[in-house]
């Protein structure tokens, strides 16, 4: 990764937070720990950032052009995520979209995962609810699929429509099959970072006769967070094959069906 590439990664994590640790920054970016330094000392003097102890801090002004007071969500942002794991990422999508038959009607959270899934939906004239914005886009140029999307806020780091304040203003809406992502798995289920993710999953849960899961095998390295659901809930789980047989061992045991790519 170029060091062009690094600091616009930094910029983009810190864009969705006040302050972002060196742990933080050694897990997103393909660097080393000399490396990134140096990157946060050049962003410094360039004035893009304040470097501190342990981490760096956003300048005032580094939102941009983002409207002042517009929502946040605690976790990593899309552009960041989607960087991560790719190859693995595009297969689990394609082997997801071979789950969907043509002509249903399905719902897709958002996510750097699912997103995956777009460029093999087309064709299928499918019917699909999503809370991304990344996802309405992919699917908007394909004839014969039809996309409805949530009413909420506008989340910019992720470009995801959440409710707020416990609303539910998702359409009627029923699925046989939900694709879903995740910050993290564990023993005690699937985890996200924010509460407000959560309460949008549950939601979509709530509508779905299938809960299939898209998470590369990274997910299970980080085992905190908020609980979405148990394990017990999920139908499907599709991942890569970094997966441990430990890790494939808790998973079916909980009845979950697993797919390795």
């Amino acid at each position: 990764m170029h060091a062009t590439e690094r600091e616009k990664l930094i910029l983009t994590i810190l864009s969705g937070k006040d302050f972002v640790s060196f742990r933080e920054l050694e897990e997103a970016l393909d660097g080393s720990p000399a490396t990134i330094r140096r990157d946060l000392e050049r962003l410094d003097g360039e004035g893009k950032i304040v470097r501190v102890r342990g981490g760096a801090k956003a300048k005032a002004d580094l939102h941009g052009d983002q409207q002042v007071g517009a929502p946040r969500l605690r976790g990593t942002p899309f552009d960041v995520n989607i960087t991560r794991s790719p190859n693995e990422k595009q297969r689990i999508g394609r082997e997801a979209a071979r789950l969907c038959d043509e002509g249903e009607g399905i719902m897709i959270d958002g996510g750097s995962t699912t997103f995956q899934m777009c460029s093999s939906l087309h064709g299928l004239n499918l019917q699909v609810l999503t809370n991304s914005l990344h996802i309405v886009h992919a699917l908007s140029n394909q004839p014969g699929t039809r996309v409805l999307i949530p009413g909420g806020a506008v989340f910019p780091e992720q470009n995801i429509v959440l409710p707020m304040f416990g609303e539910d203003l998702t359409p009627a809406f029923h699925a046989p099959k939900l694709f879903l992502g995740c910050s993290a798995i564990g023993m005690s289920g699937l985890m996200q970072d924010d509460v407000v993710l959560v309460a949008s999953q549950r939601r979509f849960i709530e509508r779905a006769e299938q809960v299939i899961l898209l998470a590369d095998a990274t997910k299970f390295e980080k085992s905190s967070g908020n609980v979405v659901c148990p394990l017990s809930r999920i139908d499907i789980l599709i991942t890569d094959d970094r997966l441990t047989d430990r890790q494939a061992n808790m998973i079916e045991e909980k009845g979950v069906t697993l797919k390795i790519v």
